[in-house]
Parts: structure tokens; sequence; C-alpha cells
């Protein structure tokens, strides 16, 4: 399988409907002449919207890099969603630093963001674009209006799996808003299109709506591992599922590792397997190296899905000082971000001669941060690059490559152990060791980094999740249900502002509704202490 699937968003960007949300906190102009009665009336159009639906992890407008974006009020770049993902999940925690005083950028890392954030803007709206295409689409493709226009029996059957896939979409753009701002306005296909107020869902019963959609879909899906590389399948649903219920005490109060432990499970038996070289995964050739272990992937491809988010952000933005852009397959580097001394710490020898998960680069960089804004100051991340596997260059010396993995199979590993530990049921500690170990001999390329399951607990997995899973927007999360996110008892270089790291009011778990959605929706009321 290839990217061919994902590349077809650039055709489908002449036929999408005006697609954006019609609900007054979240309007938007129509971005294209064609109508919903006119495109769903042809099902050969029905697969070129549904890569646009992939598309919006990838993409950040209708023509390109720049120009005719989805979002307005902010740089088109900036409002990728998986760049906007990382900086919402990743520069408020151990793990990233930037060096850019672009707006508000900073008040991530210092965590004293505020509700009229740009950032925090971009994203909420991100995230609910998103919402409104899907909606659009699964309320195009009911019986009723596959009927109605038209559609033969044979496309019916097809179409139902693309709306189980809008369907799933839409459920994980939810489960990232319930993550990142907990209680928000809810919109689905039922809704009309039409101007009126969303009602506020409570995070609890957002799990719950969640939850729900994914366990109605899961049959709806096609089979783990059978789908195009760059769609999802019933192993997505699974992991999706997993992720809700390894953190379902912070979000309900309930703790469901049981749950995690049956639908981690489900993944790891499901037919994907470990990628051979950690490194691999993370570059311009990965779609072809480690599609055995991505479950579901944002693709990029430097001519034809070209941005300025996405992994072109995280390979540029991680070159600086006297590293060699060329070394990276791009033709500059943005001096933007790094890493903390308490990151690197979590390595037992920062040169990857051991642990290949270890990707620093120190020379001319002080482990010690002065200094935000300067870029030299805190280790530079080699993890991203726009190199191929065999060492070729990208296609596109500016714009990359590189797949950004929302979910892969290591990550399932990681929850199943964690579920364990945390006391769920069907599942054992043995079992958990192995596929840890699994992880440490891909790592140390052989069993010399095998633990023992004496050494096997809690704070060891999070030091793991750290090492495995690190700027690929899990970081926050992760911290939040260890409860290490806020407060004291784990601080940070700039935690809080102060350079060597201080408590954080436990309110900021959340983030805020942007002021500018309050103020167009009376029927919000703002999270926590904001």
């Amino acid at each position: 399988m290839t990217k061919k699937f994902i590349y077809q968003i650039i055709l489908a960007g002449t036929i999408v409907w005006g697609l954006a949300s019609c609900t007054k906190d979240l309007d938007r102009t129509p971005i294209t002449e064609a109508t919903s009665a006119s495109v769903y009336k042809d099902f050969s159009n029905y697969k070129a919207i549904l890569a646009k639906l992939y598309g919006g992890f990838s993409v950040t407008g209708q023509v390109g890099p720049t120009g005719s974006p989805d979002i307005s009020g902010i740089d088109e770049g900036t409002s990728s969603y998986i760049r906007g993902y990382f900086q919402m999940q990743e520069l408020p925690t151990d793990e990233a630093v930037i060096g850019w005083n672009d707006g508000t950028l900073q008040d991530f890392h210092q965590m004293d963001w505020t509700p009229d954030d740009n950032f925090i803007n971009a994203m909420f709206s991100r995230l609910f674009y998103q919402i409104a295409q899907c909606n659009e689409f699964i309320r195009q493709t009911s019986d009723a209006n596959l009927s109605s226009n038209g559609i033969a029996e044979k496309d019916q059957t097809t179409a139902r799996t693309f709306r189980a896939e809008a369907r799933f979409l839409r459920a994980l753009t939810y489960y990232h808003a319930l993550d990142l701002f907990g209680s928000v306005p809810f919109v689905t296909d039922s809704n009309q299109v039409a101007y009126y107020y969303p009602n506020q869902i409570s995070r609890a019963d957002l799990f719950a709506y969640v939850e729900r959609e994914l366990k109605e879909i899961e049959e709806q899906m096609v089979d783990a591992h059978t789908n195009e590389y760059g769609r999802a399948d019933k192993a997505c649903v699974w992991a999706l599922l997993a992720k809700l219920y390894l953190n379902a005490t912070v979000y309900t109060g309930t703790d469901r590792y049981t749950d995690a432990i049956t639908y981690s499970s489900k993944v790891i038996t499901s037919g994907y397997t470990l990628a051979a070289g950690y490194a691999n995964m993370f570059k311009a050739d990965n779609n072809v190296t480690s599609q055995s272990e991505f479950l579901l992937t944002a693709n990029f491809d430097g001519t034809r899905t070209q941005t300025y988010g996405g992994t072109t952000y995280l390979v540029h933005a991680g070159i600086g000082g006297s590293m060699n852009a060329a070394a990276f397959g791009v033709n500059s580097g943005w001096g933007g971000l790094r890493t903390t001394s308490a990151f690197v710490n979590l390595f037992t020898d920062i040169t990857g001669a051991t642990d290949k998960r270890a990707m620093f680069y120190t020379d001319g960089q002080n482990k010690t941060i002065a200094d935000l804004g300067a870029f030299t100051d805190g280790y530079a991340i080699t993890k991203w690059s726009n190199k191929t596997s065999k060492g070729a260059d990208g296609s596109n010396s500016t714009f990359v490559d590189t797949d950004f993995p929302l979910m892969r199979l290591a990550e399932m590993y990681l929850t199943y152990a964690e579920a364990v530990l945390r006391g769920g049921s069907g599942g054992s500690t043995t079992t958990a060791l192995g596929y840890i170990n699994a992880l440490r001999e891909r790592a140390y390329g052989n069993t010399s980094g095998n633990i023992t399951a004496g050494e096997l607990n809690l704070k060891f997995l999070l030091e793991e999740r750290g090492r495995e899973l690190y700027w690929e927007g899990h970081r926050r999360t992760d911290l939040i249900r260890y409860g290490l996110f806020t407060g004291s008892t784990y601080v940070w270089p700039f935690k809080g502002g102060v350079a060597a790291g201080t408590a954080v009011a436990d309110y900021r778990t959340i983030y805020p509704l942007p002021t500018s959605a309050l103020v167009a929706n009376p029927n919000l009321k703002q999270n926590g202490d904001y």
C-alpha cells in the first residue's frame, strides 16, 4: 500500500462543500462553489471527500501551504492540526521548549496561558472545523440520503464503510477535544445545518459519547491491517478505546483499567507488528518501513501535501545552532524546538550508543536552559528527519515527506503494561514485562536493556513512555494521568515560568475555552478557574 489515498485531498479541494460549521460559535465562510446536493449525487466523489477528512490532520487549506486557509485569524501554517496538537501536548512539558517569541507561544512552556491565547483558539477552531466536516459527510451518507441521491446498491455498501471511518475520525477529534478542553460545545450529524447555539457537553458525557460511537462502528470498520495505508480499521477503534479507558479516571473519576487491557490486547493480537528500527519510523519513507506498526498516520508529501505545519514544522523547527539542515533532508533550520535537561536525564546514555532512542544533538548546545529564546540552550532532538532510511533526501527540501503516527503498536504495549500495574484484570505482569522488553530490545538492538519483573513499576513505565513516545503528542496527557503535570511533585526547567521550575495550579490540567467562543455562544461556560 502507498500514500496514494491521501493525495486525493488535492483533488477533493475543488469539490468540498461549504462545510465549515454553520453553528454560531464556529462561523465560517463557505470555501467552494460546489454544493452538497450536487457533490453527493456522484459516488465517484465520495472517496475524495473522505480523503479530505483524513487530510484535515495534515493540510491547512484548499490550495497548498498558504492561501485559502481553513482557519482564519492566524498564520495558516500555525493552524495545522498536528502542529497545534504538538504545541499543546508537548510544549507545556519536560519534553519540549521553543525559542520563538511569536505572540503567546512562550506561555505554553511557562504554563501561564489565558483564554485569549490565539494558539489555543486556533486549535479549538481546527478541532471543530474537522468535526463539522465529518458531520456533513456522515449526514450525507445516511441510508436515506444515499437512496435519495440515487447511489447504486453496490456503492452504498462502500459508502457505509466510508461513513464508519468518518465517524471514527469524528470520535478521534472529539477525544482530542475531551482531553484538551474537557467540556466543549457538542454538535453531531443529527443537528441540522443552520445557525444556532450548540449546547455544552460535560467531560463525562463526552467520554460516554466517544465510547458509544466507537463501539457502534466497530463491526462496520474493515478488519485490522486490511485498509489502505493512512485509513482507519478495527484496530484503530480498539486503540482509541484503550486510550480512552487508560485515562478514564482523569476524564470521569472512575477507573477502566480492565477495559484498557481488553482493548489494547485486541490491538496487540490483531496482526500489527513492531517496525524493525526505531529511527526509521520518523524518516521520509516511514510509510514503507514502518507500516507494520502504524495503526493510523497523518500523511505528508513534500510535493503534493505541502504545509508549514505537520512534520515540516517538526523537522525544520528542531534544527538550529551548528546543526546541518542538509543532514536532515531540508534546506534550512528554523531554530525553535529543543528539550529540557529533565527529559535528557531519562536516558542513561544520551549518545544513543546503547538506547538508540536517545536522539540528541549536543555540539554547541547547553544542557541547562538559561534562556528559552536561545536555541543553543537545551539539547536539540534529532528524531524527525526528511531523509529516508537509506539516506536519500525527501522529495522536497522545504516540505517534508515524513508521516506522523497518530497511533502505533508500541503505545498499546505500554498501555497494556500500565493498566496491569494499575490493577486492571485480564492481563498479567509476565506478559506486560514481555511487551516492555520487546520495545527495549528494539531500542538496544539486543537484550542488554531488558528489565526484570522487579524493575517494572509505574515510575519506570512513565519514563519508558517518555523514551519511546517523545515528540509524538503524548506527554501532557501522561503527566496528568500520573498527577505530575501540575503541582510541585515533579518540576522541570521553566515549569511555571521559573528557571528551576515551580508548582502550577491544578486547573491547568485542561485548557480554557477561547474567549471568542464564549462571546459567540452564550450556552458555553468557562472551564474551572479560568
